[in-house]
């Protein structure tokens, strides 16, 4: 090949991006979307969207549940949904988050050398019951700008299962909520 050649293959890769670059300006122009303030159509059962949405359904207890969770079914569930992130061996090191051995009483944020995000570092007190299923129920909720990409688990028995298994990782578990 030629310098011409090599030109004018160059010169028309410039021009088919300055052309999409000046398409994108137009349109991002030409179009302004605006959500509308009230729905066109309302679908019973359906959950509203934005901050209404949080208040919407209040969090079920969880310390009933406790009492008949299952510990077994808690470790399928964390090899199902948490393994891939979290440890639990004692003294294990941090994955992508960090290890969870131990974590219930423990302090928010508590293990050493893990960057934790500013949503969880605000956080001030102890892991109790209720906090881990707030934050097994949707993480995002209970500290805002976390980094933990988990959706949460939206059934009650599931929060419950896995937080008497969270439970078990400890020398010394803290005990059950009176009924």
């Amino acid at each position: 090949m030629d310098s011409m050649e090599i030109t004018k293959m160059s010169t028309a890769a410039l021009i088919a991006g300055i052309a999409f670059f000046l398409t994108g300006m137009i349109g991002a122009n030409l179009v302004h979307p605006e959500r509308p303030h009230k729905a066109a159509i309302e679908i019973k059962g359906a959950v509203a969207e934005g901050p209404a949405a949080a208040h919407a359904a209040p969090l079920t207890p969880i310390e009933p549940l406790l009492a008949t969770a299952d510990a077994a079914a808690g470790e399928a569930s964390y090899k199902k949904l948490c393994i891939a992130c979290h440890t639990v061996a004692e003294g294990g090191k941090a994955g992508v988050g960090p290890n969870l051995y131990g974590v219930l009483g423990s302090a928010h944020g508590n293990m050493a050398g893990f960057n934790y995000s500013a949503g969880l570092k605000e956080k001030a007190g102890k892991w109790t019951y209720e906090e881990l299923n707030q934050w097994l129920k949707k993480p995002g909720d209970f500290a805002k700008g976390t980094r933990m990409a988990f959706a949460g688990i939206s059934d009650d028995k599931a929060r419950a299962n896995l937080i008497v298994y969270l439970r078990s990782l400890a020398k010394d578990p803290v005990p059950l909520p009176a009924k």
